[in-house]
């Protein structure tokens, strides 16, 4: 199996940017973690991918890309968490929902995700205030949903492809690919663009060929003056710590940390996106306890 990797390109003399990854691991991972059926895999599987996409774009090592999906399906809530490099992490409300494949053969992800609710993608770049942009789902398949918010709130058409091959077993191919026009690009090259827009559709499939990515996309846009600036291995990781579960036991307040120690004499809890749990004995949950009186002396 070809190890992860996203690729950042410009096409035809910088009139266009390219992104194109191969996340099967990082969503094989994902998929073990969260014990997913094959649809909730392939769906969590796009997500993850194209926010470890967007991630790569973020400048400062403390900065976060937060891209939740909360549509009407019974899959619930997708959340995906990118941070500089390709890193990121996810989760998804109901991961053993499994539904019947689509007329197609294919999975119904869109069915599973939901068709009405909202995409939400939240910057966190060090500011005063994060940026959020948000859009209504268009299909529940997430690249749609995507193409959709980079066009609306980030006034940047794009075409957007994410696929993910996984069967009973394993995540077989997961990856994605992105092509952005810049501003003042040519008509010329939007045509193009355009034509090679039913060629990107089948991005799991020509991920699952076991080329390596530079060869993918030489095939794909060798036509179009292809020129490779970065290529980045990608991960999925969890940055959950005992400290950040302490701080967010803190938070609850004091008295229903009080409620606790009294009723129940210990406490354990579970991050989302690892599944790893921290447990708290009387006595931990004492010196909490006492912190927090601290803190409101």
């Amino acid at each position: 199996m070809q190890h992860d990797e996203i690729l950042r390109a410009m096409l035809a003399d910088g009139e266009a940017s390219l992104m194109l990854s191969r996340t099967t691991c990082l969503v094989e991972q994902a998929r073990q973690i969260h014990d997913c059926s094959p649809v909730c895999a392939a769906a969590l599987g796009r997500l993850l991918t194209i926010t470890a996409m967007m991630g790569c774009a973020l400048k400062g090592e403390n900065d976060t890309l937060t891209a939740t999906l909360k549509g009407d399906g019974p899959a619930g809530t997708l959340v995906a968490v990118g941070r500089p490099g390709g890193r990121v992490k996810g989760y998804i409300d109901r991961p053993q929902v499994d539904l019947p494949l689509r007329a197609d053969g294919k999975l119904d992800v869109g069915s599973a995700v939901g068709h009405q609710g909202r995409l939400t993608v939240m910057k966190d770049l060090g500011m005063r205030e994060p940026y959020v942009g948000q859009v209504r789902l268009q299909s529940g398949e997430i690249a749609d949903d995507f193409a959709f918010y980079f066009t609306v709130s980030e006034q940047q058409p794009c075409l957007v492809s994410l696929g993910v091959l996984v069967d009973s077993a394993a995540v077989q191919a997961a990856g994605g690919i992105q092509v952005s026009p810049m501003p003042g690009c040519s008509e010329e090259t939007l045509q193009k663009l355009e034509q090679k827009a039913g060629e990107l559709s089948h991005i799991s499939t020509l991920i699952a060929d076991g080329k390596p990515l530079p060869e993918i996309a030489q095939a794909l846009f060798g036509d179009m003056e292809l020129r490779i600036l970065e290529q980045v291995v990608p991960a999925y990781e969890c940055d959950c710590s005992r400290a950040r579960i302490e701080r967010a036991l803190l938070s609850i307040g004091r008295e229903e940390l009080q409620e606790i120690l009294q009723q129940d004499g210990q406490a354990e809890l579970t991050c989302h996106f690892c599944n790893k749990r921290y447990h708290f004995d009387r006595a931990q949950l004492a010196a909490l306890l006492a912190e927090a009186g601290a803190s409101n002396t």
